[in-house]
């Protein structure tokens, strides 16, 4: 088996690295000067370039390349900084945060598409209205609406509910007061409560970027595979769930790099001497392959096909982490050759769902929760940090994760535990044994009893399995693995479908709030995959919404925290270090903790860059 497995990545890897050569881009003959291509990867395939049906880190990294949000981070600061980027200047905001008005930059125009008619394209303040309403349409599905309306824009969720009522098409012509234009170029929001934080949700360029209707309508039902936007690249070719290619925007604006690192940020301040005042996007295209193994995606790297192994949608494998930085320092190898490397625990988390739904597995009964945490103490935690991690994650103690707010490092729950001796005396407790003495337990009435655990076809997932199978085995559970592609589950997950599933999870903003989306009961068939529902905290997380950051809103987040431990909807593993390399001809990379638009913020070192061999 393990050598079938190794002659199907070494042929996959033989296909990734000549598809990659014939793939770089030179400058046509007598050209002046020869274009610079950037070569990523992703470990998994992108699901939509709708902005309006995304919810994949893959995705979310492709669409904020081509549409643009009214604000965006600054790519060096640390702490996190949001500043302008569609918007004329900072919101004005009301003293109790409902209210917060915008002024839109004039002049700026989407690239150009046939569905304007010839006629160039102006952004406009209804374009972000028309982005957010597109989110809560009924009829996109939108894996985000729970959370758009969480946030509570006057009169957003009654505009969703009289079109499902009604059962007739959303009206985008209705006139929304939480999305009110008061003019061409100015939008106000006026919230239900104070959201304090509402500037990093304006930041998300991956959903709340600028759209024009006329395009929306024009292409219809294949909208996803004509994204229009303002940004720095718009789409040249895409074969699904294998290869997208971003080329230079021509209609791009004239816009400079620029950032604000710390005084005392050496690296930052470095990049910012090297790539002050280049014109973005300084790279010309941008080609990102779909290798979902792992060994073929680092041969790439290795060979130069592709320029860095890095980000949260294609960081190196946890496989070669001893090879890329044995005892946390990088290969000498790999220094011999200039490759830069970088080491960080990222604000994430990988995770198990249980489906509160599955007449097995969910439910809020005594004897329904202690399965789950039963379940949660008879998996090996450190086991997967070890085998399957290599090494590169820290066990988790609740859903917030590192870099945000409500994170508290000191915290400790069970969360982490692996007590077999303790999942077993629970599952004797609440009457799950083995009646039929066939080795396994049964359900308390007697029926029996199987987990089925959702996973993908690559190696990683294997020993995740492994990891999984002898835990369940070492308390009498019967587990078994049902395997389809990572979209598959995706859609499969949000429909209620799976009874178990894990998946990982990465912080869109540095508010820690984000991650208990995944419990709050409007967000079943979004972030809530699993299907959790409990009023005590969809209370405790609506007033979390509204209060300023303090002493009063992290009483909430232990609360939270511990509700989130008691009934186990989702067993939260580690939260991930990863290591990104770069090769030494690529300058300015630094990883995005909130944010995932930064292609065009890097620059090629063509001189240093080898070019490809002859034919």
């Amino acid at each position: 088996m393990a050598k079938h497995w190794w002659v199907h990545a070494h042929g996959l890897a033989l296909a990734c690295l000549l598809a990659a050569a014939s793939a770089w881009a030179t400058a046509p003959a007598g050209a002046a000067e020869p274009r610079k291509v950037l070569h990523v990867a992703f470990q998994a395939a992108e699901t939509s370039l709708d902005p309006a049906k995304v919810n994949d880190t893959y995705s979310r990294t492709i669409t904020p390349h081509i549409f643009e949000a009214l604000f965006r981070y600054d790519p060096l600061a640390r702490p996190v900084k949001v500043l302008p980027l569609l918007a004329e200047g900072m919101p004005e905001v009301s003293a109790d945060f409902t209210v917060w008005t915008v002024k839109v930059r004039r002049g700026i125009y989407f690239s150009d598409d046939p569905a304007f008619k010839g006629r160039r394209r102006e952004v406009v303040a209804q374009d972000f209205a028309y982005a957010i309403k597109r989110l809560v349409d009924p009829a996109n599905k939108s894996p985000t609406v729970g959370g758009m309306l969480a946030h509570g824009f006057v009169g957003l969720r009654a505009l969703r509910e009289d079109a499902l009522r009604d059962k007739k098409p959303l009206d985008y012509d209705r006139e929304v007061e939480g999305l009110r234009v008061l003019d061409r170029y100015t939008i106000r929001f006026t919230m239900e409560q104070p959201r304090p934080r509402l500037l990093e949700v304006l930041a998300a360029s991956d959903v709340l970027g600028a759209q024009a209707r006329e395009v929306v309508e024009f292409y219809g039902d294949t909208i996803d595979a004509h994204p229009v936007g303002t940004g720095p690249f718009r789409l040249k070719q895409w074969r699904r769930s294998s290869l997208v290619v971003l080329e230079r925007n021509p209609d791009f604006r004239e816009e400079r790099y620029d950032a604000q690192p710390a005084p005392g940020d050496a690296e930052g301040q470095a990049i910012l001497a090297r790539l002050k005042g280049k014109r973005l996007p300084i790279v010309d295209e941008v080609r990102i392959a779909i290798i979902n193994e792992s060994q073929p995606r680092w041969l790439a790297f290795l060979n130069g096909q592709i320029d860095l192994i890095a980000s949260k949608a294609g960081a190196v494998p946890v496989e070669f982490f001893a090879t890329a930085m044995p005892n946390g320092k990088l290969a000498p190898n790999l220094v011999r050759r200039g490759v830069q490397g970088w080491r960080q625990v990222n604000p994430d988390s990988a995770l198990t769902l249980f489906n509160m739904d599955d007449p097995t597995l969910g439910g809020y009964t005594p004897e329904q929760v202690a399965l789950r945490r039963a379940i949660s103490l008879a998996y090996d935690v450190r086991a997967e940090v070890v085998l399957a991690r290599r090494g590169g994650a820290a066990p988790a103690q609740s859903p917030i994760v590192p870099h945000t707010s409500g994170y508290d490092p000191a915290f400790k729950s069970e969360m982490s535990d692996y007590d077999p001796a303790r999942a077993r005396a629970l599952l004797d407790l609440y009457g799950y044994v083995d009646r039929d003495g066939d080795g396994w337990r049964d359900k308390p009435d007697g029926s029996p009893l199987l987990l089925e655990m959702a996973t993908e076809p690559e190696q990683r997932n294997r020993t995740f399995n492994e990891v999984w199978k002898k835990g369940m085995d070492a308390v009498g559970l019967r587990i078994v693995f049902n395997t389809a592609q990572w979209p598959e589950n995706l859609k499969a997950a949000r429909a209620g479908k799976l009874m178990m599933w894990m998946l990982g999870s990465s912080a869109t903003d540095s508010d820690g709030q984000g991650s208990l989306a995944r419990m709050y009961g409007p967000e079943i068939g979004s972030q809530n995959m699993a299907r959790f529902k409990l009023e005590a905290f969809d209370r405790l997380y609506e007033r979390m919404k509204a209060l300023p950051d303090g002493p009063e809103r992290e009483a909430l987040f232990l609360e939270a925290k511990r509700i989130a431990v008691a009934y186990m909807p989702w067993k939260v593993h580690v939260h991930r270090l990863e290591i990104d390399l770069a090769h030494p001809w690529v300058i300015g990379y630094r990883r995005p903790l909130f944010w995932s638009n930064w292609w065009h913020l890097v620059d090629i070192d063509l001189a240093r860059q080898p070019k490809p061999a002859s034919p």
